[in-house]
């Protein structure tokens, strides 16, 4: 996956606006379906991004697992409006990718895809850079293998990817790929999606 790419049309792709403030964009090209989640945008994104009680997300059965209340909020007033897409049988393989607020959304519905297409685990992939914690609590290895397949992009010192902090109880899942130099930026300044694009931009290089 050329993520430097990814993360560019993350940036740049303009987005729907459903319900009070969520943005998203769904692209559908050859059987492949790219769900996008835009950062924050304005003041009602900011205030989900602090309201971080842990809320339980219940399935069927008696899994339950809990996640930031906010991003939560979120999510549910894109579900319906993501459901179609994924739910679209001619849909082979899913991508999805989200930036820090977006990173968030992106995580939850990669679980969202997991769960109702199973036909599709092993052809969907997840991308949050610049993500921020979502899931609290201690997840047991079934609910974990959910994100199995989806990457939590961190450039070094983000502050945004350490939020909320651990010893609330939050933790990442899926797989943590480091990019860029400890010490190059200041914590918020290695959040900024410049800082982030050229480090993606060298870390591809390298590979």
């Amino acid at each position: 996956m050329d993520l430097y790419r990814l993360f560019s049309t993350c940036l740049y792709i303009p987005y729907e606006k459903v319900g009070v403030s969520a943005n998203y964009k769904t692209v559908k090209k050859e059987g492949v379906l790219y769900l996008f989640f835009e950062d924050s945008d304005g003041k009602t994104d900011w205030k989900n991004n602090l309201d971080f009680p842990a809320k339980a997300y219940k399935r069927m059965g008696k899994t339950v697992w809990f996640a930031h209340r906010g991003f939560l909020k979120v999510w549910k007033e894109l579900e319906p409006f993501i459901a179609p897409a994924v739910l679209d049988k001619s849909v082979s393989r899913v991508v999805i990718a989200g930036y820090s607020h977006g990173a968030a959304l992106a995580l939850l519905c990669h679980e969202y895809v997991w769960y109702h297409r199973p036909d599709l685990k092993n052809a969907l992939e997840g991308y949050g850079f610049g993500c921020p914690r979502v899931l609290w609590g201690i997840l047991s290895p079934a609910v974990r293998k959910r994100w199995e397949k989806f990457t939590v992009i961190r450039n070094l010192d983000d502050f945004v990817t350490h939020l909320p902090p651990a010893f609330l109880g939050y933790s990442h899942v899926g797989s943590l790929l480091k990019i860029g130099k400890k010490g190059k930026y200041a914590p918020i300044e290695a959040h900024y999606p410049q800082n982030i694009s050229k480090e993606l931009k060298e870390y591809q290089n390298k590979e």
